[in-house]
């Protein structure tokens, strides 16, 4: 027996189901939470669990009905999202419940936002990036020159201050004032490296070319227009530090790593880890090129729910961000609802994306296997530090376990489409 009375498309990519549960499934369920309520309630004059049905039922219609349609409209939503071949993407809106009345059917109205119609066209020939995998010798030194710096010592020196050098002293804000001459604000202590972006430009060129106890000023000019205003400063240097860069020996290679015995070893350490970047960013690279023609090809309506809750996805891992630095939430001031809005077009990409990509892959005939879908799994739980009957049983909970599979699918189809799979696949020179 048909359950759905009817199927209105109500936007590009929302339908509302008009849905009907028989009155005996009515009836059935009715006597069942009524006996429920029997055995709970307390009316006076009634032992517990022998209220009568009747009473119950007059005492108790409202919350009755309430629970009835609780436990029906699940039940016979499912039913009827088989019935219409229906691939929702998120639980349904109920919009409305008819009032029971005794001996005839429970009408509701559901709304669901489903997949949009996606005719492919082309999903081959992408012009990719190619940039190299391999680091240059330029890159691997200066990666070197870098672990140097994270282990150098800073020593006083008495020549003129230069760019790279760290100065430390105290800067005074002079304010002018009538009929003196002007006044300074209190003392505050500074450390800066000259030339370090983070310092303000005027500082670190009134710095250059000064040495310890020397003082010098500088000027500098905030706002724009009609709002800009000179602010003067004073400064005295009490210390010049220059860095003194360790020399790239075996000395050096174990104090970045105990593993390493030999400067040899931490060149070919920074190496692999250079051009594993590079692979991985080259990787990116084409993933977004691919994904960027992909969506250009195939302009879609996006199901605005869908969405929605990327937005607020995206809006949570923001929030949790700054949660994990340490950040007040309620002090931050965070306008969440422009900050949503500047999100919108982010949510836009991935959702678009997602569309397309299990179009390609129902479309190419790509399935996730189950030995696939094992191995990330696992992998996944090892990542975690976690068991995999674990992190299963969390995922299924939560609902995500489906999920996870649809990404994993996605993943395998953005591999295909790349070359990677066919690539993987190919038979290696001997």
């Amino acid at each position: 027996m048909s359950v759905v009375l009817s199927v209105v498309d109500v936007g590009p990519c929302r339908k509302q189901l008009t849905i009907e549960v028989p009155a005996p499934a009515v009836e059935a369920e009715t006597a069942r939470v009524v006996r429920d309520y029997g055995t709970r309630v307390k009316i006076p004059g009634f032992r517990q669990g022998k209220v009568p049905g009747e009473i119950v039922k007059r005492r108790f219609g409202k919350e009755i009905e309430q629970e009835v349609a609780e436990r029906l409209v699940p039940r016979y939503w499912r039913q009827a999202q088989a019935e219409a071949e229906i691939e929702p993407l998120l639980p349904p809106d109920v919009d409305s419940v008819d009032e029971q009345k005794p001996g005839e059917p429970m009408k509701f109205t559901a709304t669901v936002e489903v997949r949009p119609q996606v005719a492919l066209g082309n999903v081959e020939d992408f012009e990719l990036p190619d940039p190299p995998s391999e680091p240059a010798p330029i890159e691997v030194e200066e990666a070197l020159d870098d672990l140097r710096k994270r282990f150098s010592e800073w020593r006083p020196v008495e020549r003129p201050a230069a760019r790279g050098d760290v100065v430390t002293g105290e800067i005074f804000e002079q304010f002018p004032s009538e009929p003196s001459e002007g006044r300074e604000g209190e003392a505050s202590r500074f450390e800066v490296e000259i030339g370090d972006p983070r310092v303000w430009e005027e500082l670190s060129l009134a710095l250059a070319g000064v040495s310890a106890r020397r003082e010098g000023r500088f000027e500098r000019r905030e706002g724009e227009g009609a709002e800009a205003k000179e602010r003067k400063f004073r400064f005295a240097v009490e210390e010049v530090r220059e860095r003194e860069l360790p020399e790239l020996d075996d000395e050096l290679a174990g104090k970045v790593d105990a593993s390493f015995t030999t400067a040899d070893e931490l060149r070919a350490a920074v190496l692999a880890r250079l051009r594993s970047d590079k692979i991985q960013g080259r990787r990116e690279q084409r993933e977004r090129a691919l994904l960027d023609q992909l969506r250009e090809r195939h302009p879609l309506a996006l199901p605005e729910g869908v969405v929605r809750r990327e937005v607020e996805s995206l809006l949570r891992d923001y929030a949790e961000n700054l949660a994990g630095s340490g950040v007040d939430l309620e002090r931050a001031g965070v306008d969440w609802h422009h900050l949503g809005h500047e999100m919108q077009p982010l949510a836009e990409k991935r959702v678009h994306a997602r569309l397309l990509l299990d179009a390609v892959a129902d479309a190419l005939g790509l399935a996730l296997s189950e030995n696939e879908f094992e191995t990330s799994l696992a992998a996944l739980a090892r990542a975690q530090r976690t068991s995999t009957p674990a992190l299963r049983k969390a995922l299924d909970a939560d609902g995500r376990l489906q999920a996870l599979r649809l990404q994993l699918r996605r993943e395998k189809t953005i591999r295909h489409l790349l070359g990677e799979e066919l690539q993987a696949a190919a038979p290696s020179e001997t």
